[in-house]
């Protein structure tokens, strides 16, 4: 019996209790330290953007450099919360967030209906051409979004002339619809029995409403998975609503924050705000869609 693998019989019980070898060990505290010392890399620059909206323009020159950079003014308490404040009160970052917020309410019930749609044609029903929109799909994947955004704007500018109060549509209806969605909804549509669909058939259900009575409430963590990801691009998308908008008081929380940031007289601990307001919606999102992510990537059959 060496060192390495201890064995020891309970008695009465045939159990044997083996002794991991130190490797393992070894390795499983490397592999811990070295993810924790990767987490960090990614940690600290958020903690030095929450650390700064809370101090004031003096106080971030003073801790720069220092461990004091990265930990809240916890000294001024009755300070704590007045970049917020200014943030609301003067630059009304509220509203630029509601906007965010309906934007991508909006897109999220459309990307669900469209793109489900789409996809439950594509992969339940039989049509000529489907090999060929299939193709296209893979195809529109890999193409950089950059590329169609000048003809998009063109469209959306001369052909469709959205122009005043009617702009806000140029904000919606190219979020509405996502190749990447559909292929998200294709590869969960067909992993769902069509036993289902039949038995929905027998009792004189339509298409349609196979599809909003059975299809889509078995399809709950890929609807939850693409209502994340639609809303991650609408709260995070800059460059189109700053091409497409004219009107400030349209403008989403991202591309106001870039007129803040150029406003005369904003300090760092503003600007500091700003981005942990821009960025807390996407935190409680995921967290709260986290295990359906998960859920709806598995089904799906892709891998994270």
């Amino acid at each position: 019996m060496t060192d390495k693998k201890v064995r020891a019989l309970i008695q009465n019980d045939e159990v044997a209790i083996v002794k991991k070898p130190r490797k393992s060990i070894y390795g499983k505290v490397i592999y811990y330290l070295v993810g924790a010392a990767i987490s960090l890399c990614f940690i600290f620059p958020v903690l030095y953007m929450f650390a700064a909206s809370t101090k004031s323009q003096e106080l971030i020159a003073q801790h720069d450099g220092t461990l004091l950079m990265f930990l809240p003014d916890f000294a001024h308490l009755d300070h704590f919360f007045d970049n917020y404040a200014t943030l609301f009160t003067e630059h009304h970052v509220g509203r630029y967030a509601l906007n965010s917020l309906i934007y991508a309410a909006i897109s999220i019930v459309l990307n669900i209906v469209i793109n489900g749609l789409a996809a439950y044609a594509i992969c339940k029903l039989r049509f000529p051409g489907k090999r060929f929109f299939n193709a296209i799909i893979m195809f529109l994947i890999i193409v950089p979004v950059e590329t169609s955004i000048i003809p998009l704007l063109t469209i959306c500018k001369n052909m469709l002339n959205l122009k005043g109060d009617f702009q806000l549509l140029g904000i919606i209806l190219p979020s509405a619809i996502s190749v990447f969605n559909i292929f998200l909804f294709i590869q969960f549509f067909s992993s769902i029995p069509k036993a289902y669909e039949e038995a929905a058939r027998m009792d004189g259900a339509s298409t349609i409403q196979i599809f909003f009575k059975v299809i889509l409430p078995l399809s709950k963590p890929i609807i939850a998975t693409v209502a994340v990801f639609c809303f991650i691009g609408v709260w995070n998308d800059y460059l189109w609503p700053t091409m497409i908008l004219t009107k400030d008081e349209f403008l989403p929380v991202q591309a106001a924050l870039t007129t803040i940031k150029d406003t005369p007289g904003v300090e760092p601990g503003h600007v500091m705000a700003s981005l942990v307001t821009a960025s807390i919606p996407i935190f409680i999102v995921y967290i709260a869609a986290q295990r359906y992510i998960v859920k709806g990537f598995g089904a799906g059959g892709l891998k994270l």
